[in-house]
């Protein structure tokens, strides 16, 4: 623990020199978790929030979708997400959005694409300096080694090419024969007949082969060895933990590296597969052609198969409408020349294993958790307590998808999980999220919880902001998902900021078009002038999209316990409460008297609003920091309410930081000292208030009961 200044009854509010949002060591002395909480060194609260750096970083600078598979061991990924000359501007910006919290995405490709035990060490010199830049401009970053699909060569991201040959894959064959969907990695993915196809790779033949392979190889496919005669699991398992190894010793001891994620989204392949003969439509998208285990192995193999095909639908999903003949020229997936000598070893054994597959099999327990515990006990501290957790691990899933929230069930009125309008969509989406976090704390504890992917595609409703340049329905969705998440106290790394997005192209990258800034609009407004780095360099936000909902304010320290924030971005206005713990080890006061205030305020499980008080890490600091962005502070007055007598705070527009330092608190009968602030500006932003129901046909009802009324009044008037 470390005094900051604002603890010594003297302190002038805001006369630190920093800002609110920098996570900077310097800054915060170190960031850990503790509880639900991520603290800094003096005890306050940081609410972490960022970006995902960046999409772009799935494929390599020297990619050629005309070529592709071709040039595996050749390709480079340096400059991802960006050329270092660049690298200023780009954090620059980052900074004055108040987005100083990165999840910066690694492949394994990008480390180890040259084959197993080869590393990119031109690749690995350029993560340490461009990691090493965040401080300069406040940020820290959480390394996370991405993949979708598996691969590239399985219709995703990740692996390098050499794990599928060295399975025994045919990269040239994997499209044909209907082992993988290809088109979205070289170019394609922008029609509407192939828009969101991808997710269905990890069904397909190779990615599904290569998951199982990974966790249960030695279960699944005992005979499978590769050219150096180890099993297929024990391959791949240490070729994964040796190239994390050699990351971790490029950028672990940099300051900006808060920690690492093991591996994102992965996927059990064909383990827990209730039946070879279908996919649970429940848990695995069926959109394009959909061909069972079993219809993928007889592919593989060279079979032309019937598969199901499955065409977008309403109220469901999708639904299966056709059947397709997939493979018919007979290609095989499998090299004659590979260690299977042309045959689907892990098909052929999961064929005699289906019972065990359902009755004895569990991937967690059987395969993550065992490999969860290599991965950390050689890259984390030796001290953890539980059996399958670290001690210092995050819950960070993903929450991309919006989708309708399904109450009936749980005994909730059947017209409350219909939702109309702008409020209708935040009411919907601060519903899931909720649900996601409470779950989260009720599974794992106490735990921090950050959503690590979110966002919303640009090119929604078929493109049309392209042309008219309006952003409104895009502005609306991403103003619902963030208000859900302030209104669950978690922080968050958006999906995502690509500077090589487009128009035409979008991500590059299975038709996808997430990001909210493109370099190449900015270029186009910035006509080649040199942009200046300050906070206040309203430069920097050319190109950026939708930054009205993606800016905003939020508590980024917090001297105390947040409770709930609320912001309209229609006004800027928002609203901020905060609890004080007066007992544990900051004032010597009962644990048990924190405990009665936490019941009287809420008797249920796990809540959101009700963080746990007792126990919290001793207060070394008094002052609070919120980042008020300049967007909304430009031309206008910053009108701060709500505060108590004896409260002072103050508003740097060059640091974007509101800063409170409350009063002394002279009542002992308190056991928590709540504290509240209100800001507002005056004039207000004066964009159009958010729609519900009631807003967009409360006339024309109205104007209904009013006739209704009429007819019911003139037929007593004519009955009297």
């Amino acid at each position: 623990p470390v005094h900051h200044p604002s603890a010594d009854p003297a302190y002038i509010v805001g006369s630190t020199p920093s800002y609110a949002h920098d996570w900077s060591q310097d800054t915060t002395g170190g960031i850990r978790t503790h509880g639900r909480h991520f603290v800094d060194a003096h005890g306050r609260v940081c609410n972490l929030r960022g970006v995902n750096l960046s999409g772009n970083c799935k494929t390599p600078i020297n990619g050629d979708h005309s070529t592709f598979p071709e040039g595996a061991e050749t390709v480079t990924f340096v400059g991802r997400p960006f050329p270092l000359d660049e690298a200023p501007q780009h954090l620059a910006r980052l900074r004055r959005w108040g987005l100083t919290f990165v999840r910066f995405l690694i492949t394994w490709e990008a480390v180890e694409h040259a084959g197993p035990g080869v590393y990119d060490a031109s690749y690995l010199s350029y993560l340490r300096v461009i990691l090493s830049l965040l401080p300069q401009y406040g940020l820290v970053a959480v390394v996370a080694l991405h993949q979708d699909v598996w691969s590239r060569y399985a219709g995703g991201s990740g692996a390098p090419a050499w794990t599928l040959e060295h399975v025994g894959f045919d990269l040239h064959a994997l499209e044909e024969c209907g082992a993988a969907w290809l088109r979205g990695v070289c170019g394609g993915g922008h029609t509407e007949a192939e828009r969101g196809l991808w997710p269905c790779g990890y069904q397909k033949l190779a990615a599904s082969t290569m998951a199982t392979c990974f966790w249960g190889g030695d279960t699944f496919a005992p005979k499978l060895r590769v050219r150096d005669g180890r099993p297929d699991q024990r391959f791949l398992q240490d070729a994964f933990l040796d190239m994390w190894e050699v990351v971790v010793r490029a950028v672990g001891d940099l300051d900006s590296v808060l920690g690492f994620e093991m591996m994102n989204e992965p996927h059990r392949g064909y383990i827990d597969l209730p039946s070879l003969y279908e996919f649970d439509y429940n848990t695995d998208l069926h959109l394009g052609d959909i061909p069972s285990a079993f219809q993928s192995f007889l592919l593989g193999a060279g079979h032309p198969t019937n598969v199901n095909h499955w065409t977008r639908s309403f109220p469901m999903p999708t639904k299966h409408t056709d059947q397709k003949l997939l493979n018919p020229q007979g290609r095989k997936a499998w090299r004659q020349d590979g260690p299977t000598g042309g045959l689907d070893l892990l098909g052929a054994n999961l064929l005699g294993r289906t019972a065990l597959i359902v009755a004895q099999i569990d991937w967690y327990t059987d395969f993550y958790y065992p490999f969860l515990k290599r991965w950390t006990e050689r890259f984390c501290p030796p001290s953890w307590t539980q059996e399958h957790q670290p001690p210092n691990m995050v819950f960070a899933p993903h929450w991309l998808l919006p989708c309708a929230h399904e109450r009936a069930n749980q005994g909730v009125n059947p017209l409350k999980t219909f939702h109309w309008g702008h409020k209708g969509a935040r009411d919907n989406f601060s519903a899931q999220i909720r649900s996601l976090v409470e779950a989260g704390y009720r599974s794992l504890g106490e735990r921090p919880v950050l959503i690590g992917e979110c966002g919303v595609p640009m090119d929604m409703n078929r493109r049309a902001a392209f042309k008219t340049d309006d952003w409104t329905w895009q502005r609306r969705m991403m103003d619902a998902i963030i208000t859900a998440l302030e209104r669950a106290n978690v922080g968050f790394t958006l999906w995502n900021y690509n500077p090589d997005n487009d128009d035409t192209r979008g991500d590059n990258w299975n038709g996808e078009n997430f990001s909210w800034f493109s370099n190449s609009r900015a270029t186009l407004r910035a006509s080649g002038l040199a942009l200046p780095l300050s906070q206040d360099a309203k430069e920097l936000d050319l190109g950026g999209r939708i930054l009205d909902a993606v800016v905003r304010p939020y508590a980024a320290k917090t001297a105390g316990v947040p409770l709930k924030f609320e912001y309209e971005m229609a006004t800027g206005a928002f609203a901020y409460s905060w609890a004080v713990p007066l007992s544990g080890p900051s004032s010597g006061s009962s644990e048990e008297n924190t405990t009665d205030w936490q019941q009287q305020q809420h008797a249920g499980g796990p809540n959101v609003h009700t963080p746990p008080l007792a126990g919290h890490p001793q207060l070394l600091a008094r002052e609070t920091e919120i980042f008020v962005p300049a967007q909304l502070t430009q031309g206008r007055r910053l009108i701060v309410e709500g505060l108590r007598e004896g409260d002072t705070y103050t508003y740097d527009a060059a640091r974007q930081t509101l800063f409170i330092l409350p009063g002394a608190q002279t009542d002992e009968s308190v056991q928590v000292n709540v504290q509240k602030v209100r800001v507002r500006f005056d004039p207000p932003v004066g964009k159009e208030l958010p729609n519900d129901f009631w807003g967009d046909f409360a006339v024309p009802v109205g104007a209904v009961l009013v006739v209704l009324l009429a007819f019911v009044a003139y037929f007593f008037v004519e009955r009297v």
